[in-house]
């Protein structure tokens, strides 16, 4: 998970478990065109990346669990992008991060850096002197940096890397697992720590690797490199000419670098990052978690959210979806739908005549039912719809709790992860389904509406408060005040319509 040859360790030496998965490039794009500006760095974390702008801004997008893609605002000369927090370096030396800190891991020191580099649980920083100092989880040593002077710091998941002013490698953890302690005699220009393996730049280019290496992250290729990023389980380095080459575990196509030159490269877990000599940003691999947020132009009526991809329905009827689309679930028919419901790995919209048809892999229904709906809702592995006469019904190929719909009529359903909700005529909701976390709580009162997400359900009341139940991580069912029109409760966090 590196970057540029010149800011290698200095920028993002990135992290050892990093990402999964992010269309970043289409998230730069969008970034670069609002604010007219060149990315001078680029940095790729768990399920986010963020650019450094010529002028100082960061710019953020992708997976905001932990508030690591809200970038404070000012001017930085370098980032760091870790498993769920980033970390950058004010023009004045000042380290500050932002994200996830239930290790401490965002409780910057104080004082001046030259460098810094987030990891998973902890961060460490490189002062003017040479000193590395650390701060953060320390189960396995990982943020005791030894004393001495170092030119580079690397800070990974579960230990960290450190380049010494000689050029020799010194890494600390008191867990060593498949080797990654055991590093090399000699001279590097530049480390860069991966999920269970380390690379560096030899002086005059050669890449070596050590560590964790069933998929062959660790066989650098001959040749002279200007940088070298190690991801989860690929490596990637940029060669003299600006060709990236990658090797290494390539499922997502990770390390199946595209044509062309680029400045910097960085390396994630599904996915890999590189920045154009133009400054623009370019991506490949698994890119799902950001895609499905990339909407192409022109006017919907209305759009649904999967777990991967997302779907419109035109004026015209005409449904387009974009996003992850392995199973087919982002290529819709053609023809006018009504409405549309995006799943897991499945979509399904209903026809003008009020015929059902679904696409991609799902549970059961591969016929549909043959009457006309009124409603439909699409879930990860199953799907309910509504009857003219208030009847629900679920699909799934195993029989399971949350698709035991009860008899008696409703007038609205959705379908969450591991349950379903249900609202009857006179606004009682009723649930049914998984209930470790209470999603399956019903509340009292009369509600307009209601949307059952992962582990958590909403409703929205006749006065129009929002009252979400469940699973509270990340603050999701901490509603705030006032007055809303639309509640959708996702996978960890809920959206209002004022």
């Amino acid at each position: 998970m590196g970057q540029s040859a010149a800011a290698t360790l200095a920028i993002a030496v990135l992290l050892a478990l990093a990402a999964a998965a992010l269309g970043v490039a289409d998230g730069w794009e969008g970034a670069e065109a609002q604010r007219d500006e060149r990315a001078v760095a680029i940095t790729v974390g768990w399920e986010h990346a963020c650019a450094l702008l010529d002028a100082g801004a960061v710019e953020c997008w992708g997976s905001n669990l932990y508030g690591q893609t809200d970038a404070p605002n000012g001017a930085f000369s370098k980032i760091s992008a870790g498993v769920n927090h980033t970390c950058g370096l004010r023009t004045s030396g000042a380290a500050e991060c932002w994200g996830r800190n239930d290790n401490g891991q965002t409780d910057t020191l104080g004082g001046a850096f030259s460098a810094v580099s987030a990891g998973e649980w902890h961060t460490c920083g490189l002062r003017p002197s040479g000193t590395v100092e650390c701060w953060g989880r320390k189960n396995y040593l990982q943020a005791d940096a030894p004393d001495g002077a170092f030119s580079a710091v690397s800070a990974g998941s579960d230990r960290t890397c450190g380049l010494r002013e000689s050029g020799q490698v010194e890494c600390w953890n008191n867990a060593d697992i498949s080797n990654r302690l055991d590093t090399p005699s000699g001279h590097f220009s530049t480390i860069s720590g991966g999920a269970w393996h380390t690379c560096g730049l030899r002086p005059g280019g050669a890449v070596e690797c050590w560590g964790h290496n069933p998929n062959g992250q660790a066989d650098a290729p001959n040749g002279a490199f200007s940088a070298v990023s190690a991801g989860a389980g690929h490596t990637c380095g940029l060669r003299l000419n600006g060709a990236v080459e990658c090797w290494g575990y390539t499922r997502d196509g990770q390390a199946d670098a595209p044509d062309g030159s680029f400045n910097a490269v960085s390396a994630g877990s599904a996915h890999t990052c590189g920045l154009r000599p133009n400054g623009g940003g370019e991506c490949w691999g698994r890119n799902w978690r950001s895609v499905q947020t990339n909407a192409p132009g022109g006017t919907f009526s209305t759009v649904s959210t999967g777990g991967g991809h997302t779907c419109g329905l035109r004026p015209n009827g005409a449904i387009e979806c974009w996003g992850r689309n392995r199973s087919g679930q982002a290529d819709p028919p053609e023809g006018a739908f009504s409405t549309v419901s995006a799943g897991g790995d499945h979509t399904c919209g209903l026809r003008p005549n009020g015929a059902i048809e679904c696409w991609g892999w799902y549970w059961g229904w591969a016929g549909a039912p043959r009457v006309a709906l009124s409603a439909i809702s699409a879930s990860e592995y199953y799907t309910c719809s509504l009857h003219p006469n208030g009847l629900i019904e679920c699909s799934t190929r195993h029989r399971s709790s949350q698709a035991d719909e009860p008899g008696g009529e409703f007038r609205a359903v959705s379908a969450g992860r591991d349950h379903t909700c249900g609202l009857r005529p006179n606004g009682a909701v009723e649930c049914w389904g998984w209930y470790n976390d209470s999603q399956t709580y019903e509340p009292a009162g009369a509600f307009s509406a209601v949307s059952a997400g992962t582990d958590h359900t909403c409703g929205l009341h006749l006065n129009g408060a929002v009252e979400c139940w469940g699973e509270n991580g990340a603050s999701r069912t901490d509603t705030p005040g006032g007055e809303f029109r639309a509640v959708s409760a996702g996978e960890h966090h809920a959206c209002g319509l004022r």
